[in-house]
């Protein structure tokens, strides 16, 4: 019996209707005009409701040559649900308006089979978009493949935990059937977020707000964890992926292969010139290997 982790967040974050969905997508990777990399082994992007990120995250899933994977791992950050590990999915298909996405139990048992991780309830699997806004995305660009997917809810680690479960699923990364794909948005500013930093020598405040997520940008091509984490501490940048991404970054540093970040596009949901107004950050990228 399938266990189904119904697509609660389709008819409000994203449309619900299969046929405009498709050519929504279609639309925005058309625009993005990428090449199709087989080297492109692993994505960043956002995800908020597509009328925000929709066009954005085209540029980090335009890269994606589908026929040689077959495994898809999703790390995508938790927004309701506390857990100070990972947790995996208790469903057996994600599904989505436009095709519906098995989950690879046997990956999911060897992960479980480790002790590190918690099993999620479908409830919280449900309240969770993270992962939700990748999947249409997702279904569309391996349309007529068979692709499996491994989700992986990251909740509030430690620093050492960041890097505990890195090097767990390094491995992962070392076998060229295997995609990531690694869910955030970045600076959410604003008095509703509890984040108004502004340095003033670059000119707008939206300006301010670019200048301070290109530096963790950056800093995440460098592929440094730690200088990752060290640029959160200085800046409380609200970078609401920042476990994922974290994770990500050490799973690179300890695979055999060689894998680079490289940032595609950047947007903002709107461009604030006042301490009244709030915005929040998208950017896509995509992770090569690096010959």
């Amino acid at each position: 019996m399938d266990k189904i982790r119904r697509p609660s967040h389709a008819g409000s974050w994203y449309t619900d209707n299969p046929k405009e969905l498709a050519e929504e997508l279609d639309g925005w990777l058309r625009a993005a005009g990428l090449p199709k990399s087989s080297d492109v082994r692993g994505v960043i992007a956002p995800h908020a409701g597509y009328s925000y990120s929709g066009r954005a995250a085209a540029y980090a899933f335009g890269n994606i040559d589908p026929s040689n994977i077959t495994r898809v791992f999703l790390l995508g950050p938790s927004h309701h649900y506390y857990t100070p590990k990972c947790a995996l999915s208790k469903a057996t298909v994600y599904k989505t308006p436009i095709g519906d996405l098995p989950i690879d139990q046997e990956v999911n048992e060897e992960l479980k089979a480790t002790g590190k991780f918690e099993m999620m309830d479908l409830r919280v699997d449900e309240a969770e978009h993270s992962m939700e806004m990748h999947l249409p995305y997702l279904a569309k660009v391996f349309q007529g493949y068979a692709v499996k997917i491994v989700p992986i809810l990251v909740g509030a680690l430690s620093a050492e935990n960041e890097a505990v479960f890195g090097r767990l699923l390094a491995k992962y990364v070392d076998d060229p059937t295997n995609f990531f794909s690694v869910s955030s948005d970045f600076c959410h500013w604003g008095s509703r977020f509890n984040y108004t930093h502004y340095d003033k020598k670059h000119g707008a405040i939206h300006k301010s707000i670019e200048a301070l997520d290109k530096m963790g940008m950056d800093i995440i091509e460098t592929g440094d964890p730690d200088a990752f984490k060290n640029y959160l501490l200085e800046t409380d940048n609200t970078i609401c992926g920042r476990h994922p991404i974290s994770v990500f970054l050490h799973m690179l540093k300890n695979s055999s292969t060689k894998v680079k970040i490289r940032f595609l596009r950047y947007e903002q949901s709107s461009q604030c010139k006042s301490t009244r107004d709030s915005s929040v950050s998208y950017a896509s990228a995509a992770a090569k290997v690096d010959a």
